[in-house]
């Protein structure tokens, strides 16, 4: 009997454990649960399950998509029809996540500070073209890794939770950094090429010049601002000011040198028949 008794003690040891730990101060445990309140909690767990199921069954067709995409190794029209889909998604959620400004803490968390300044939020929020290249972009750089890695290599998995669109919106904030980089340094150039045009436009003559000097100056000033084109004027404004064709190239953001001379030399085509003075 003693040993009954020490048996059912021992057994009721785990069973102890489970129970919630006892109430500290006053509570009215025979205050009934509210018909609302029991509503509201079936319905969250409602709420769970069907966006639970709708990942499972979203996961499901993904692999079965991919395994169909494989047998072709990747390509063909119906993987061409999935990339087409998947660009589609990728820019409308990149160009989203930029608007809001939220893509800056998606690619912080995996260790890409790029520290925006207000300025660059307030262009990203107004800017739909720019929010426009910057997501054709990245996802244009994103497309062949994540091709060779996720699908080729097989990363991708029903069993890791992700979607096959989640998985690549993840590849694409590996990208985005540097193509946020790039645009960055591009704005940089051009303000200061901005800086160097204004500071040659509109520089104070010099008191102590001469006459030709004077005359000479205004003559060349005048010219450049009937340059319509603004890449053409900067481009000539920067040869007069002494900078090398290949300088101008990386200040103005151009393909080649070539580009550079072709622009030059229409200019000054169009300046000799003008009866202009040929420059550089």
């Amino acid at each position: 009997m003693q040993g009954d008794v020490a048996g059912e003690r021992s057994a009721s040891a785990p069973a102890r454990d489970l129970q919630p730990p006892a109430p500290v101060g006053k509570s009215d445990f025979t205050v009934p649960v509210s018909e609302d309140d029991l509503r509201r909690v079936d319905a969250q767990y409602e709420q769970e399950a069907r966006e639970l199921q709708a990942n499972v069954d979203r996961r499901l067709r993904d692999r079965q998509l991919v395994q169909a995409l494989a047998q072709h190794g990747f390509r063909g029209l119906e993987y061409d029809h999935f990339v087409e889909e998947l660009v589609r998604y990728g820019v409308s959620v990149l160009r989203a996540w930029m608007h809001s400004g939220c893509i800056f803490g998606f690619v912080a968390d995996r260790g890409f500070g790029l520290s925006p300044h207000e300025l660059e939020l307030e262009e990203l929020a107004s800017d739909s073209d720019l929010r426009e290249d910057l997501a054709m972009m990245t996802v244009a750089r994103a497309l062949p890794p994540f091709r060779q890695r996720a699908l080729v290599e097989g990363r991708w998995t029903y069993e890791g939770g992700a979607s096959i669109t989640t998985y690549f919106m993840g590849a694409c904030l590996y990208v985005f950094p540097n193509e946020f980089r790039r645009h960055r340094a591009s704005s940089e150039r051009q303000r200061r090429l901005l800086l160097r045009q204004q500071a040659i436009y509109e520089d104070p003559v010099d008191p102590f010049s001469t006459a030709d000097e004077v005359v000479s100056r205004q003559y060349v000033l005048a010219k450049l601002r009937a340059i319509k084109d603004e890449r053409t004027q900067a481009a000539v404004a920067l040869t007069l000011d002494g900078y090398t064709q290949e300088e101008i190239k990386e200040l103005l953001d151009a393909t080649s040198t070539r580009a550079i001379e072709g622009s030059l030399y229409r200019w000054r085509i169009k300046e000799q028949r003008r009866g202009g003075e040929h420059v550089g």
